[in-house]
């Protein structure tokens, strides 16, 4: 993914020496290059800028002062003539301070900094989305030609049968072509149980268990020989009160 950049020098020789940097190195591409901060205030309204490379002194506006003015600028590497600047520039949070002349190297420094910082914020934000994702409340399934939509909380319990899956709500059930192994996978594991090779069933659902039963509104669900000691475990142990408990 590449970083749209801008430079903004008064200099001719200065914008040129950059853009051809900017040229070699994979991950930037130009967008344009201003000889004033008043030019990139009109361009940063018409394009996405990731990353500035923004000269101090110049006419109309100080580089410095653009940066004190502009609400959550894009990420900031100031190229300056003059290192007096450096402490106030870092102090609004450039990336990275580059004195002229610039040599390729050091250019190439600055702006692979960037990138790692560009890097981490796509990250983070497709992390964000992701767990937005997996947080969602419902799904859909098909059932015939209807797409049907499931709220976790309203699943019961899931039968599963060879190649299909009913899944039983407060609203009803819904039949679909699905394995049981597939929607168990997608299941909040602290929400939802296995209890039998053909039973998945909502855990703050469960109204009572007897024997290789569970009771969930009027209906009985068996509990396999295999998964009983794990559903006691996980659905009772912790929540049970007896004498034991309180002596």
């Amino acid at each position: 993914m590449k970083m749209n950049c801008v430079i903004i020098d008064d200099e001719p020789l200065a914008r040129e020496g950059l853009s051809n940097y900017v040229r070699e190195v994979d991950f930037l591409h130009l967008v344009d290059t201003c000889t004033n901060p008043v030019e990139l205030i009109k361009l940063l309204d018409q394009h996405p800028v990731d990353l500035i490379f923004l000269d101090i002194q110049m006419p109309k506006m100080n580089g410095l002062d653009f940066l004190k003015i502009v609400q959550k600028p894009p990420m900031v590497i100031i190229t300056t003539a003059f290192p007096s600047y450096a402490l106030e520039g870092f102090q609004l949070n450039v990336m990275d301070y580059l004195l002229k002349p610039i040599t390729f190297d050091r250019f190439f420094k600055a702006a692979n900094k960037a990138k790692e910082y560009y890097q981490l914020l796509h990250k983070t934000a497709s992390s964000d989305t992701h767990k937005i994702e997996k947080e969602e409340d419902y799904f859909f399934i098909k059932c015939g030609s209807k797409y049907e939509k499931i709220y976790f909380n309203d699943i019961l319990y899931v039968q599963g049968m060879q190649n299909y899956v009913t899944i039983y709500t407060r609203k009803g059930k819904y039949m679909t072509l699905l394995y049981l192994k597939n929607l168990e996978e997608n299941l909040d594991k602290k929400a939802f149980i296995r209890v039998h090779k053909s039973y998945i069933v909502s855990i703050d659902k469960i109204e009572g268990i007897e024997g290789n039963e569970i009771f969930i509104q009027s209906n009985k669900i068996p509990i396999s020989r295999n998964y009983h000691d794990i559903v006691i475990e996980q659905v009772v142990k912790n929540k049970l009160w007896d004498k034991i408990k309180f002596s």
